[in-house]
């Protein structure tokens, strides 16, 4: 999975060298990318390829903790991809704008999971960010229910296969968790009822709901155009 850890077991275990090596060679690489920005500046061409180095400079950042940093770098690639309808990307430099806990990290969410879910993006990459909803959300909140419902809505309608099988796994799991600590829902017909009693069942009143959710995390604080975008979307 690109995303997604379906197995939480597995993390790291690097002992001090072995971080201390990771960090020398995260440098070199934050070296490289400039190096490349600077080329790329200098003939001001390629805005999409300067969008991905961008967002690569900010990935990298993050994981050498330099947050602000990331945040600066991530926030110029969404403002490149957007225009260049990159939605995946947009969707990955707000992933980035969340996790790096800023002032308006949680805007970057809220922005990132309305284009997540109106666009056909990678749906892990949805998932993912619709788990960080449920996790920002308290436990008797129906947001987190709304979230861990329309993750799972999405992987029924956009994925088939192995990848189906996976995601479908991973958020039946999410919507059981959710359940659990909402509700304190521990078998399948109370899991059935509350899934019932929240309108989980139901598409329309759930994504109205998850827009809701959004406009109370985003506080006005759009960067997008979203009745503009959503003339470009095959029915609208």
């Amino acid at each position: 999975m690109k995303y997604l850890n379906l197995d939480p077991s597995i993390v790291g275990a690097e002992d001090a060298e072995d971080k201390i090596i990771a960090s020398e060679l995260l440098e070199r690489k934050l070296a490289e990318i400039d190096k490349q920005l600077e080329q790329l500046s200098a003939n001001n061409t390629a805005p999409s390829k300067r969008a991905e180095l961008l967002l690569d400079y900010a990935d990298t950042c993050l994981e050498l903790q330099k947050d602000f940093t990331a945040w600066q770098m991530a926030y110029q690639a969404f403002q490149l991809f957007i225009p260049l309808e990159n939605w995946e990307g947009a969707v990955q430099a707000c992933h980035i704008l969340f996790k790096t806990e800023q002032p308006d990290s949680l805007a970057a969410l809220g922005n990132g999971v309305w284009l997540a879910v109106t666009f056909p993006i990678d749906p892990e990459l949805s998932v993912l960010m619709l788990e960080s909803i449920v996790s920002e959300t308290p436990d008797d909140s129906d947001g987190g229910a709304v979230a861990a419902a329309t993750a799972h809505y999405i992987v029924d309608l956009r994925t088939e296969g192995q990848l189906r099988e996976n995601l479908l796994f991973f958020t039946n799991q999410l919507l059981a968790k959710v359940a659990r600590r909402h509700s304190q829902v521990n078998n399948q017909t109370d899991f059935e009822s509350w899934f019932r009693r929240l309108e989980l069942d139901s598409p329309p009143d759930f994504l109205g709901r998850l827009a809701q959710v959004l406009e109370v995390i985003v506080q006005d604080n759009w960067w997008i155009d979203r009745e503009a975008l959503r003339t470009k979307l095959p029915i609208h």
